[in-house]
């Protein structure tokens, strides 16, 4: 399995995913602010994976923090600072809000900036660690849902790449060919930025598990010609009504799988929930560069005097959703009361 991040000497050290499959290149985070660039630049990425680096980036944003007059102002605008670097992604909030809360609590009761530091690095390392038994109690969940023979299409990348460790939607699919109950997968390539194609495939492919990339345009097809049975994506945020913002064309194959009689699941973990939005529609969007559609690392694809609309994600509404497989299990509609 795939090495996303690991906590070493006090640094952190982040697999470089921007440069996969071609190349396999770690980066060492010293300071918050490289944590920061290496999520806004979706070296890390994925929303548990985003998680696990704030934690970290936050015990490293409290050591420089340490060394100012206010310790815990600094350190809260350093929160907010890492925060804004993926509006979408609720855990990386849900981490980075964790963290600075056991800062505050401890700075109240006196204590010194550097053991609130030890502390914080312990939490940062529960949370590492905690997401890979999540993820794996997932795969337990979602694989026991999955049909015999199971012929899954997913979307963008929910693998270890995307966690600390076995991942999420693909967690399940590991979980299942353990199990021998898959017969194949097929990876949309995920377009502007082919996480399908470079991690998901990739990601397959090292596990021996049987993988076909497709683009993005052929998955209503694929469904119907390929006897696709099941569809298993992440998500990024899930509001509590059940609606799921996910990578950008998780919204089209939601209604393709309805159209075709597919059941359609979402492999999350508790931490995605946001339980302080109601509905999908509170979900802020992240819209990027117009050069991540106009070009595709040094390729021209578009011309440059072309318009863009280049949103990250879209919303899936409850009603396309089949469940939402969790470390709780598997919840099913009315969402609302399952969340």
């Amino acid at each position: 399995m795939v090495e996303t991040m690991r906590w070493e000497a006090g640094k952190l050290i982040l697999l470089d995913q921007t440069k996969l499959p071609q190349v396999k290149e770690f980066i060492t985070c010293e300071n918050y602010i490289r944590v920061r660039a290496a999520i806004k630049k979706l070296e890390v990425r994925g929303a548990p994976a985003i998680g696990a680096a704030a934690a970290f980036g936050m015990v490293l944003a409290a050591k420089e923090a340490a060394n100012r007059p206010d310790f815990i102002g600094t350190l809260a605008r350093m929160r907010d600072d890492l925060i804004s670097a993926r509006p979408t992604a609720v855990n990386l909030e849900w981490a980075a809000r964790r963290l600075f809360a056991l800062a505050e609590a401890r700075n109240k009761e006196e204590v010194a900036p550097y053991k609130i530091i030890d502390e914080m690095e312990l939490m940062a390392q529960h949370i590492y660690e905690d997401d890979i038994a999540v993820n794996k109690r997932m795969g337990m969940y979602g694989a026991a849902v999955l049909p015999d023979e199971a012929i899954v299409l997913t979307h963008c990348n929910a693998g270890a790449l995307a966690t600390c460790g076995w991942g999420t939607a693909l967690g399940v699919i590991r979980q299942a060919h353990k199990q021998g109950k898959l017969k194949m997968v097929y990876s949309d390539e995920t377009r502007p930025l082919l996480q399908g194609a470079r991690l998901t495939a990739f990601e397959l492919c090292e596990d021996n598990i049987p993988v076909t990339v497709i683009t993005d345009n052929m998955a209503a097809w694929t469904m119907k010609m390929k006897g696709v049975n099941c569809v298993v994506v992440g998500a990024d945020r899930i509001a509590s009504n059940g609606d799921t913002a996910n990578k950008i064309g998780t919204y089209g194959v939601a209604l393709a799988a309805k159209a075709h009689n597919i059941p359609f699941y979402i492999a999350a973990p508790v931490s995605t929930f946001d339980f302080n939005i109601t509905d999908g529609s509170q979900i802020p969007i992240e819209e990027r560069k117009g050069e991540e559609v106009k070009q595709f690392r040094s390729e021209v694809t578009a011309p440059a005097k072309a318009l863009t609309f280049n949103p990250s994600f879209d919303v899936t509404p409850n009603e396309l959703i089949t469940g939402i497989i969790t470390e709780y299990g598997v919840l099913k509609a009315p969402y609302t009361e399952a969340i």
